[in-house]
């Protein structure tokens, strides 16, 4: 059993829920990599979702793109992720999924870019702007290399849509709570539509399904508790972490973060 499958199954055994950090690798401080992932679990991930830094990340909003720039600027590669996430890997068994978009991807090819998510002890990969339609290879070669496939479901997808994609995804699919790009937000936007939204999916899907964009607060966290199996949080801890002066503080305040988000004020 997979790293991931295994997570989902015993948060369902336990009646637990996923919390589910988005990072953007060498952000703020170069360097400091393997040891935010290793903060991210003290701090209480259950898997944790790491960003690929891309030059037009189009479904990514202002404090992602600018964190990703910043990656950038401060040597963030694939080759460099993937030697972090082997690094974490030797002594922690959280489930690692990249994000990342399909231009590196393919410039890279299919199977040598997968093969190396493989060896690094990656368990799944998430790219936003690969149609199911055109996935066939990718999905083949995944599955020759032993990596889960994330496929989103966007607010938009008629039940039709839903179960092609709970389908085409090996482990969970990641529901886009709105339609836009990600970004932290005080209000979940209409929650009644959201909720409409996600008791869809709970309805036309067999596998966990988590949630991500816009979720910020620790009651967004828990409101889409009610239907997923899991939350994903980005952009607002990217901002916890932005103004801090050293690296002990950048990975002090993701903590502090983090930890925040499992209970209400």
């Amino acid at each position: 059993m997979n790293r991931i499958r295994k997570t989902f199954e015993s948060l369902k055994l336990s009646g637990g829920k996923a919390l589910i950090p988005y990072m953007t690798p060498e952000y703020p401080f170069k360097g400091m990599t393997t040891q935010l992932l290793h903060t991210l679990e003290k701090a209480g991930a259950d898997l944790i979702e790491v960003g690929i830094p891309f030059s037009d990340p189009l479904a990514d909003g202002e404090t992602i793109q600018h964190s990703s720039e910043i990656a950038i600027r401060n040597g963030a590669t694939i080759e460099t992720i993937l030697k972090c996430v082997s690094e974490f890997r030797s002594t922690s068994q959280l489930p690692i999924v990249l994000m990342g978009y399909i231009n590196p991807i393919f410039h890279l090819r299919y199977a040598n870019f997968l093969a190396a998510c493989r060896a690094s002890g990656v368990d799944g990969v998430i790219v936003p702007d690969l149609p199911p339609e055109e996935s066939s290879d990718f999905v083949a070669a995944s599955e020759q290399c032993g990596i889960s496939n994330v496929f989103l479901i966007a607010p938009t997808s008629n039940e039709a849509r839903i179960r092609e994609i709970d389908e085409l995804s090996t482990d969970f699919s990641y529901c886009v709570s709105l339609t836009g790009v990600t970004g932290s937000r005080t209000q979940l936007g209409n929650s009644g539509d959201l909720d409409t939204f996600l008791a869809r999916v709970k309805e036309n899907t067999t596998k966990p399904f988590v949630v991500g964009f816009g979720i910020s607060r620790p009651e967004h966290v828990q409101h889409v508790w009610r239907y997923a199996d899991g939350a994903v949080v980005g952009s607002s801890l990217i901002n916890a972490m932005g103004n801090a002066r050293s690296q002990n503080d950048a990975l002090n305040d993701a903590s502090l973060f983090l930890q925040s988000l499992r209970s209400l004020p």
